[in-house]
């Protein structure tokens, strides 16, 4: 019997350290998936205090995020000191309209290693100390913090871009978090562009241990369209290194377009949120910004200056604050137009360019419609006999289309435009989903469109 007891004694504590082994070794927590439109919208923001009436004109956007910058410097005022209360008062701010933040931990710091993103084992140590306090004084608060911002790229990595460097301190914050408050939700790297050659090597190095999402800042010239192969070949990225029973999501974390670009003004930028965020509702991304709320300057031909939903200048005495521009009202129209839906499937109709992706809140749904295309394409959608209203996508109301025992003939423009169906049974069965080989079940009716009365 003393021997029994002692094996069962022996059993006990070796169970009790497994389990502590695996409460400080599990898997990160996972993303939250947004239930419906618009919980995985927002935009990138560069203030702790915002202007009078700001907060009240970025909330009726429809977005339920902001990603803020969170600086080392600006919060380790003196060594081993920290002062939260700018983004105590951001914070506050933020919960008051329902939204939340990504706080981007990042950058180096003039105490420890001359200012560079840490890359000796004493500037770890303090950015770990730092991330730590983080940690405590928000836990608990809503908050998705960022491993850095852009670390290929020397502008936010000086000297140079170092994936080694890198990885080493991001698995000095992944471990943090995990002593700390394993809990909260830690995502990275927020990369420039697809760099799928330094992504590779971080999770090579085991930082998906770490994450509970990949973010990245999928920026380009072309439409928002075009990200989609880059995403599949992320997606299969990720997968190759994931832990055994997880799911780890992209976060589209940083994109957008500046209207100092050639072929990029305000209109076009207008057209681009929407398919941005749209593409990525399609790909499944649970969380996409929009860069940026807000001009940064006043001048036409600087590119920082010209990402903005609304424009530089503010008027405090006037009702809307900023001026905006035809990306905001864009945004705000696709928030309240698909309130409370999730993406369903993308419809076999048209070409590869042309997009018809169907919504769906209960037993309603609503299509999202355009094409790539710079010329009006027609596509005729599956359908009964029923009358479709039109909305445009900064909001102008359409005439809407009647469909017929032989379906929905749809004009598409690059301008999504959304349509409700007055009957859910609108769309008929043979309305299946879009695959790169599909073949056309109803291929060449669309030369027979014609103009239907809305009446």
């Amino acid at each position: 019997m003393g021997l029994f007891r002692r094996s069962f004694k022996l059993c006990l504590l070796l169970f009790g350290i497994g389990a502590l082994l695996s409460e400080n070794l599990g898997a990160a927590t996972a993303f939250p998936r947004p239930d419906s439109i618009p919980e995985g919208l927002g935009f990138n923001i560069h203030f702790s205090d915002p202007l009078p009436g700001e907060m009240k004109m970025l909330s009726e956007g429809g977005v339920r995020w902001v990603r803020a910058d969170f600086l080392w410097p600006w919060i380790e005022k003196q060594p081993g000191k920290y002062d939260f209360s700018p983004h105590d008062r951001l914070l506050a701010a933020l919960n008051a309209h329902g939204i939340r933040p990504i706080f981007i931990l990042s950058y180096g710091h003039p105490f420890y290693d001359q200012g560079k993103p840490p890359y000796t084992e004493e500037g770890r140590r303090a950015f770990a100390r730092w991330v730590a306090a983080c940690l405590t004084h928000f836990r608990g608060k809503g908050v998705v913090w960022e491993m850095w911002n852009e670390p290929n790229i020397g502008i936010f990595w000086p000297p140079k871009p170092n994936v080694k460097d890198f990885i080493l301190l991001a698995e000095t914050v992944g471990k943090t978090v995990r002593e700390v408050a394993p809990e909260e939700i830690l995502i990275g790297p927020a990369l420039s562009k697809m760099d799928f050659k330094f992504l590779e090597a971080c999770f090579k190095a085991g930082l998906l241990e770490y994450w509970s999402a990949v973010s990245v800042h999928p920026y380009r010239r072309k439409d928002p369209e075009t990200v989609s192969p880059d995403f599949e070949k992320l997606e299969e990225l990720i997968a190759r290194y994931t832990p055994p029973g997880r799911q780890i999501p992209i976060v589209s974390g940083e994109w957008g377009y500046s209207t100092s670009w050639r072929g990029i003004d305000e209109k076009k930028q207008g057209k681009y949120l929407p398919r941005q965020w749209l593409i990525n509702l399609m790909h499944g991304i649970p969380l996409s910004i929009w860069y940026d709320w807000r001009c940064d300057g006043p001048d036409p031909k600087h590119d920082e200056q010209n990402y903005g939903s609304v424009s530089h200048p503010h008027h405090p005495d006037r009702d809307p604050l900023f001026d905006p521009r035809p990306a905001y009202k864009a945004a705000k129209t696709l928030t309240q137009n698909l309130s409370g839906f999730r993406f369903a499937k993308r419809l076999a109709v048209g070409g590869s360019d042309d997009y018809v992706l169907v919504f769906k809140k209960g037993e309603e749904l609503r299509l999202a419609a355009w094409t790539r295309s710079q010329k009006t394409k027609k596509v005729v959608v599956p359908a009964g006999p029923d009358f479709f209203r039109a909305l445009g996508h900064t909001g102008e109301k359409e005439a809407g289309y009647r469909s017929t025992s032989q379906g929905l003939c749809l004009p598409l423009t690059d301008e999504p435009q959304y349509l409700t169906p007055s009957s859910s049974n609108a769309l008929l069965e043979e309305a299946a989903a879009w695959t790169p080989a599909y073949e056309h079940r109803i291929r060449g009716r669309e030369r027979e469109c014609f103009p239907i009365p809305a009446t």
